[in-house]
């Protein structure tokens, strides 16, 4: 399938020509991926390796009152028990992790329970054995004495003054500062911008609608795991599947009060992760039992235990209110974002907030967000957290206007669309965005020009925003004698991210893609990079890459300086060819100049880099589909997602991610939910019960890669991971809505909902 790249007009004259970005080679990895010789967590093995397996709470919500593990101690094959009192005490202290500064004792009570389980499958007690079946024996002896108490599961039941208190100590921050109200809401931000009460004053036509979203997760295949070595010097080896080498060292490191130096993360090859595998929870109990055993131990979890006991998203109530003139100009937006953090503090609200509006420039905004615990599993992120929740309830009430308005609904955006220099609510101003471009690109699509003919059969649209991160990365470059390189960066893989990195680093060096061979190093190999996650490494870790190449083609201009004994400035590189200024036929290609570099002089490039030239990626999705009237089932017929990628360096990743998020924004919008009994347990923890998406629920996704280059990155990339997770669940709900005139405001939208709507027309 041919994609379509669409340049922003002021760079499409002064585009740079390129060598290595934008081609399209084999990944670097791609070999051992397809024939299994790739290895993954689960296939790590140790000479002596222990089992572990993890005891999870039967409740939602309980106090306990006494752990009994000794039966367990005394059955014949089990060496170690491990419970929250072998964690050390870290109740007063506050760390920076991740995502901001966060409470140790929640960090440590997710781990392992302590006074009390605040979800069900919140794990207990953890125990090595000599097999993992006399391991899971084992769990059914530890006794536990729980005192049952109340679940609170809704996040709006939550908030109220009578609801079941999970934290007795939690007390609510407004505005940034600590109230004296005990309850569940953790924290209450707010962004504002102008004065919205006077935009509504000046709209001709306002709208205010309700929206609810389940809880979701993010489907990776391969389950968590961690294999620990806490050797008899104090020195602690994880082995585990990872979003981050450094972030599970600097949770170790904190969790367990040890010096990160004693303190080794090996990451595996990482089958899935969306942001659900950045917080750790294996891997410190793997560790304690390592270290009361002196052997290595080995965890893998079931998929049950995935759904119950790891980070899904937020479930979220949302309420928004916008106003517009008669002419389609937008006045005035209000939003109240309430989204559950699950046991602890800590849900995506502000990038909720930040994204909720962002592709509009609305000159009065007024927008409030807040974070509550329920007794549901801590949430993690999840491909722009936050984000899909938000732009579900804004768009669609856009789509409401636009039809009052009797407006088509890109020209509308193209009228409203956020442009460079426009604020949005949280005060960022925008500096060169390419969101109009894609708006344009959608309009000009075939598909948006094709007639849709059938009963039962609508077209919908929506637009999406993500902010990326920068962070810090650090990669190092060294030249082989044969003119290959051997690049060493932190970023664990999970989209062909080796590739899209080294191929910067091709790029700088004038070699093609296929001479540079890149690895994942181990936090003892490589210099300190942040999570694989925000859609940072394309961006931050191939800028390190361009740096360290950069430092890799200034030492080659010295060597051969050095052979034509002339100064370096008078070296002239390009495209990969060393030409002597003043004897233009002198000339060494990169290849010939690395065989004459003597051994014992290498040359090795480096480079740490913390970039804030972070540009925002805007996505607009097309979307066709059936309904069918008597079921409510929504088939998809044709999708489309536009999106701006900056620059895409491999074009295939690119559209592989706008892709893959496309898929899993359609399995959110129609299928995908945690569905709770009211006593709290998940009653469908198992692929065969959640559903998502298959080939045989999907047509064909075509991508439209725009570029609008980020003046903030050496080659202009934007991070495209997470842009197109954003707009399915509102175009999908918008298509619905002309297939059988019925407005959805609660995901998922599955076929009893759907019908539910249908035979009502309950939705106005």
């Amino acid at each position: 399938m041919t994609t379509p790249t669409v340049s922003g007009q002021e760079a499409s004259t002064a585009q740079p020509q390129y060598r290595v970005i934008g081609t399209r080679p084999i990944r670097h990895d791609g070999l051992d991926k397809v024939t299994g010789r790739a290895l993954y967590g689960a296939d790590i093995r140790l000479a002596g390796t222990l089992h572990g397996k993890v005891l999870r709470s039967p409740h939602a919500h309980a106090r306990i009152r006494s752990i009994d593990v000794s039966r367990a101690l005394a059955l014949p094959g089990v060496k170690a028990v491990v419970t929250a009192q072998d964690l050390p005490d870290v109740t007063d202290k506050v760390a920076d992790l991740v995502e901001g500064p966060i409470r140790l004792k929640y960090l440590s009570n997710n781990i392992l329970a302590g006074e009390k389980v605040l979800y069900k499958g919140h794990a207990i007690a953890a125990v090595a054995a000599t097999s993992p079946h006399i391991a899971e024996e084992a769990l059914a002896l530890i006794d536990v004495d729980y005192e049952v108490l109340p679940p609170v599961l809704d996040v709006q039941k939550a908030m109220q003054d009578d609801a079941p208190l999970l934290h007795e100590d939690l007390k609510t921050t407004s505005l940034g500062e600590q109230t004296d109200k005990v309850s569940n809401i953790a924290s209450h931000m707010q962004f504002r911008l102008g004065d919205v009460e006077q935009g509504f004053r000046e709209a001709d036509i306002v709208i205010e609608r309700e929206f609810h979203t389940a809880t979701v997760h993010q489907g990776y295949i391969e389950p968590q795991n961690a294999t620990a070595l806490w050797d008899a010097d104090g020195h602690l080896t994880v082995w585990c599947s990872t979003q981050g080498a450094f972030t599970v060292q600097e949770q170790l490191a904190e969790i367990l009060q040890i010096p990160v130096s004693k303190i080794r993360v090996i990451p595996a090859e990482i089958g899935g992760g969306f942001g659900g595998k950045i917080w750790v929870y294996l891997e410190p109990v793997a560790a304690l039992l390592s270290r009361k055993t002196g052997r290595p131990v080995k965890m893998v979890m079931s998929r049950a235990e995935v759904f119950e006991g790891t980070g899904p998203t937020p479930g979220s109530y949302i309420r928004v209110k916008m106003g517009v003139k008669r002419d389609g100009r937008l006045t005035a937006a209000q939003a109240y974002l309430a989204y559950e953090a699950g046991a602890y503090p800590g849900s995506p609200i502000t990038a909720g907030c930040t994204c909720i509006f962002a592709p509009y420039n609305i000159p009065n905004v007024l927008i409030d967000g807040y974070d509550v615990v329920v007794n549901k599993p801590k949430t993690a992120p999840y491909r722009a957290p936050g984000a899909t929740n938000a732009a579900f309830a804004s768009e669609t009430v856009i789509d409401e206007l636009c039809e009052q308005l009797s407006m088509d609904p890109l020209e509308f955006r193209l009228l409203n669309g956020a442009k460079e220099g426009d604020r949005r609510a949280d005060g960022v101003p925008y500096g060169r965005i390419g969101y109009l471009e894609t708006v344009k690109a959608a309009m000009e699509h075939e598909h948006y020009r094709a007639p849709l003919e059938g009963p039962n059969r609508g077209r919908g649209v929506a637009s999406g925003y993500w902010f990326n991160i920068g962070f810090q990365s650090s990669v190092s470059i060294s030249v082989n004698a044969d003119g290959t390189v051997s690049l060493v960066e932190g970023s664990t893989d999970i989209g062909g991210t080796r590739t899209s990195v080294a191929m910067q680093a091709a790029e700088v060096l004038g070699i093609a893609a296929e001479d540079v061979h890149p690895i994942v190093g181990d936090t003892d190999s490589v210099g300190y990079t942040n999570v694989t996650g925000g859609s940072r490494v394309t961006f931050a870790t191939g800028w390190a890459a361009y740096e360290a190449a950069q430092d890799v083609k200034r030492q080659m201009i010295e060597r051969a300086a050095k052979i034509w004994e002339i100064s370096p400035e008078e070296v002239i590189f390009a495209d990969g060819v060393f030409i002597h200024g003043k004897d233009p036929e002198k000339r060494m290609t990169f290849k010939e100049l690395a065989a004459r570099i003597k051994t014992g002089e290498p040359v090795v490039g480096r480079a740490t880099v913390s970039p804030r030239g972070v540009g925002g990626g805007f996505g607009t999705h097309i979307v066709d589909v059936e309904v069918d009237p008597e079921t409510g089932k929504t088939q998809i017929l044709r999708y489309t997602v536009v999106q701006d990628a900056g620059k895409a360096i491999h074009p295939s990743y690119v559209e592989g991610q706008m892709q893959g998020g496309a898929v899993q924004g359609i399995g959110w919008a129609l299928n995908e939910e945690y569905f709770y009994t009211p006593e709290g347990h998940m009653a469908n923890a198992s692929f065969l019960d959640y559903r998502i998406p298959t080939c045989l629920d999907l047509p064909m996704i075509d991508t439209v890669i725009v570029e609008v280059p980020n003046p903030g990155h050496p080659f202009g990339v934007r991070g495209v991971g997470e842009v197109p997770i954003v707009p399915p669940a509102a175009a999908i709900a918008n298509a619905i809505y002309r297939a059988v005139g019925v407005r959805m405001r609660q995901l998922p939208m599955s076929p009893g909902r759907v019908m539910k709507a249908i035979l009502s027309k309950g939705g106005n």
